[in-house]
């Protein structure tokens, strides 16, 4: 199998022997090492055989010897179809050129679908897919990935729960799931709001019930703030107890910090080069000279070439190599107590309600050894402490 495609690759030729003595050319050829093969004979004098075209001009001193006559019936090959290519010139150019444009557009955006979206919805995400790039007749291989234009188009409209984005063809598919919020509905059932943290009542805000507590008063973890049972003894009727407590609550962080940091940041120099990588070989299209960057990070996104609604086995691949830069950064105690301290502040607010505000804070000890500064952190944090308490009957 390999041989037929490496003639077919080559070329070569039917060969008509005439002569008396052609088993005498023969054997001369594969004598003198020239490929020839399906032999056979046609005639008492005639034989006939394929000949690979590297080997035809070889065949002249051969047939002085044996006064054999040579024709060629028949040219094959990728040479000899080049020829008749080239002969037929506005043809060759009309299929190249028919075939580039079909590309072209294969990988041109033409449409963009949007399902299950309301009117401002589909409104808003259509503006962010133009942000993005996404138009009609951009080539998609220049556009992010699905992956990155779900991320991006799903952080940004608020109003969707979930954005799916599939690219079908030359269409963009975007399918919106929108927040469906449900109506809140007023709680009939009666219930204490009870402590779920120890504290300091700082502030209350009551809508119904029994208020039990006073500003400034220490409460424990399950102590009863607000009763749902409302009105004088013996004429008291159960409530849903709703409202807010305010508790000023105490927290403590420990954080370490190096007086030296040692990180790798990127310089923002960089080259890029572009290929077309067939069956993963990569050929170079832009961008031959290696980069001279001492140390650099590779970022590569690839994107397939489609013909149609099929997916060439073709991608256009995009690499940048970005300059990364080793960067020793040297504190004071004081600036790596502050950072300590907004490192600890960011840390704490990741675990407190939206709500709460931080009220206080105060280096309770810090201490520097071994390079590093240690502190220990004492915070005051306003944040609501109630949770409900259902109100059993007999209780």
């Amino acid at each position: 199998m390999k041989n037929v495609w490496l003639n077919f690759i080559y070329g070569y030729a039917r060969m008509r022997i005439d002569g008396p003595y052609g088993e005498r050319f023969l054997n001369r050829c594969i004598e003198y090492n020239i490929h020839i093969w399906s032999i056979k004979r046609v005639g008492e004098e005639r034989i006939v055989c394929y000949i690979a075209l590297e080997d035809v001009k070889r065949l002249r001193p051969l047939l002085r010897m044996t006064s054999c006559k040579v024709t060629f019936t028949e040219r094959r090959g990728l040479p000899f179809f080049y020829k008749k290519m080239w002969k037929r010139g506005g043809f060759t150019a009309g299929i190249f050129s028919f075939v580039i444009v079909l590309l072209v557009l294969s990988n041109m955006v033409w449409n963009i679908s949007i399902e299950g979206a309301s009117p401002k919805v589909e409104h808003e995400l259509r503006l962010a897919v133009q942000e993005i790039g996404i138009k009609r007749g951009n080539f998609i291989f220049m556009l992010p990935s699905v992956e990155e234009i779900q991320k991006k188009v799903t952080d940004q409209i608020e109003d969707a729960t979930w954005i799916g984005v599939k690219l079908n063809g030359t269409t963009f598919q975007f399918k919106v799931v929108e927040q469906t919020l449900p109506e809140k509905q007023e709680r009939l059932n009666p219930r204490h709001l009870v402590a779920k943290k120890k504290a300091i009542i700082h502030d209350m805000f009551i809508e119904q019930g029994q208020v039990l507590v006073k500003r400034n008063e220490y409460v424990d973890k399950g102590d009863l703030l607000v009763s749902g049972f409302i009105g004088k003894e013996g004429n008291t009727q159960l409530v849903p107890a709703k409202g807010s407590v305010l508790g000023e609550i105490w927290y403590k962080s420990e954080v370490t910090i190096p007086l030296v940091n040692q990180f790798e940041t990127l310089t923002g120099e960089g080259k890029t080069y572009h290929y077309l990588s067939i069956f993963n070989f990569d050929l170079p299209v832009w961008g031959w000279k290696k980069h001279r960057f001492e140390k650099a990070e590779a970022f590569e996104r690839k994107h397939s070439i489609r013909l149609l609604n099929w997916t060439l086995p073709v991608q256009y691949k995009k690499k940048q190599w970005l300059e990364k830069n080793e960067v020793e950064r040297e504190y004071t105690v004081d600036e790596a107590v502050e950072v300590a301290k907004k490192m600890a502040r960011e840390e704490l607010k990741e675990r407190l309600p939206d709500d709460a505000v931080i009220k206080g804070e105060k280096v309770l000890h810090q201490d520097v050894e071994n390079g590093k500064v240690k502190l220990k952190l004492h915070y005051q944090v306003i944040e609501d402490i109630t949770t409900e308490q259902p109100i059993i009957q007999g209780d």
